[in-house]
């Protein structure tokens, strides 16, 4: 989709379909066309949230929007917005869309619209064969373009907004992907693709020899049962400028997550292609920020590899040993992305990270708790919280904090190791689990987010059904806060 912004009016751009929202109690505006008010007056068109109608003026499509009350109106309540207009104009087999911004709104709300028309303009078809035409005619299922219209000059913001949903979109695509294509060593060259294009990322990909020479032994129990080669993939972006710490972005990249010999039931398996989670959103979440060439530092750790069960696989009551020298009591080869993401973590700090933000789907706990509304926020740091808190707030990714406290750490102890991945009481499950992961950071600033409730079939309008690349614009908008 081509997206860009202008300053001149929605009756004056060359585009088959206008939006224009309007709020409660107000006028669309001296410039809207006569037909609009006169649907408003007909009581045909409604100014409450959501409501739809449509007239033609001017040679062409408006679509009035309902947005509410003024005050009421939020970016999270602009994307949603977009999205439903842009269901409209995909019915109406709309190619070029004009989104005019509401009068005396804040930049924030005109880039949201962009951000809710690019991402409920997604579709994954990757995987399906063409469809035949209706009555000689395919319509299509995408916009051709997006123009946003404001009085102000929003050129930069739109172009900035456009390009981090497209790697919301990207991430998408990764989750989407069935694990028979998207593998561990296909993420890799994925993540290797992206280096070689953007001149400041780096990577570095190590496999199952690499990954043991490491001592990662928890990462390598993880692996062992598949034939399918593990991933250790470690991206570093240097931004120009840059000043602040060097931030650890770690995802847990379960390509396939079958629950091991502890196997999961087969209803609803076929949706732990989607425990890669984590790692896409860190890898497209690092892929926006060297686009936009944000002035920071960041190692991004990413551990692949798929949990199978085989002859080879890990067993219940197996004791392995971390890269930090922890022994793990291993009671349930299901509880695997802890294992894989304890490596990690390590290994982000000795690749220099100074402080820690690791995305999984890592417990079914945080579901129940929390549903798919907000990610579950763990963290041993106040101000790194506070951080994510904000960024969650101002992109709509919103997460909610759960305590960690000592008293949790007696839950993992083991009975014949030093950690168990998975006590038998079941209390507590997600905090449990970043309990586990705190073993493995030491002293450095932390936050753990589980986004088991909010990878895929999130709900919003914007991103229903399938993947929804949580987590990105989660990790931009932070990445931004640190910028000098």
């Amino acid at each position: 989709m081509e997206v860009s912004a202008t300053t001149q009016p929605g009756e004056d751009i060359d585009a088959d379909t206008v939006a224009l929202g309007v709020f409660d109690g107000e006028e669309p505006g001296p410039q809207a066309p006569a037909e609009l008010n006169e649907l408003l007056a007909s009581g045909e068109a409604r100014r409450s949230f959501k409501s739809l109608a449509i007239a033609h003026a001017a040679g062409k499509r408006w679509l009035l929007v309902g947005l509410g009350k003024r005050e009421d109106f939020t970016p999270e309540r602009a994307r949603v917005a977009a999205a439903v207009a842009r269901e409209r104009a995909r019915e109406l087999s709309a190619d070029t869309l004009c989104w005019q911004a509401p009068p005396d709104s804040p930049p924030e709300v005109a880039t949201a619209l962009v951000e809710g028309t690019i991402l409920a303009d997604y579709r994954f078809e990757r995987c399906k064969s063409a469809p035949a035409a209706e009555d000689g005619e395919a319509k299509p299922k995408s916009l051709g373009r997006l123009i946003l219209s404001s009085p102000a000059d929003l050129g930069a913001a739109v172009a900035e907004a456009a390009l981090v949903s497209g790697a919301v979109n990207a991430a998408r695509d990764l989750q989407n992907r069935p694990g028979n294509d998207l593998t561990p060593t296909a993420l890799a060259e994925h993540a290797k693709a992206l280096a070689a294009e953007i001149e400041a990322l780096s990577i570095e990909v190590e496999g199952r020899e690499g990954i043991r020479s490491r001592g990662m032994g928890s990462f390598a129990a993880v692996a062992q049962g598949s034939e399918q080669e593990p991933a250790l993939i470690t991206l570093r972006y240097d931004g120009p400028g840059a000043e602040g710490p060097t931030l650890g972005f770690v995802g847990k990249a379960v390509t396939f997550d079958s629950g091991g010999i502890s196997l999961k039931p087969g209803a609803k398996m076929a949706e732990m292609k989607f425990d890669m989670s984590g790692g896409a959103a860190v890898i497209e979440a690092v892929e926006a920020i060297a686009r936009l060439r944000l002035p920071v530092r960041i190692v991004a750790v990413v551990g692949a590899t798929e949990n199978l069960p085989s002859g080879r696989s890990i067993k219940p009551g197996d004791i392995v040993t971390a890269a930090n020298g922890k022994t793990i009591e291993v009671n349930n080869t299901d509880a695997e992305g802890r294992m894989v993401l304890a490596d990690c973590l390590y290994h982000a700090i000795e690749q220099g990270a100074e402080l820690l933000v690791d995305l999984a789907t890592l417990t079914g706990a945080v579901i129940v708790a929390l549903g798919s509304t907000y990610a579950g926020l763990l963290a041993n740091d106040e101000e790194l919280a506070e951080r994510i808190s904000a960024a969650g707030e101002r992109t709509g990714e919103i997460v909610w904090r759960l305590p960690l406290h000592e008293e949790y750490d007696e839950l993992i102890k083991g009975t014949y190791g030093d950690l168990d991945n998975a006590p038998e009481a079941r209390k507590a499950g997600t905090i449990v689990g970043a309990a586990f992961l705190s073993n493995f950071v030491g002293d450095v600033p932390w936050a753990h987010l589980d986004i088991a409730g909010s990878a895929w079939d999130l709900g919003r309008a914007y991103v229903g059904k399938g993947a929804s690349g949580y987590g990105v614009r989660l990790l931009v908008e932070l990445a931004r806060s640190y910028c000098p």
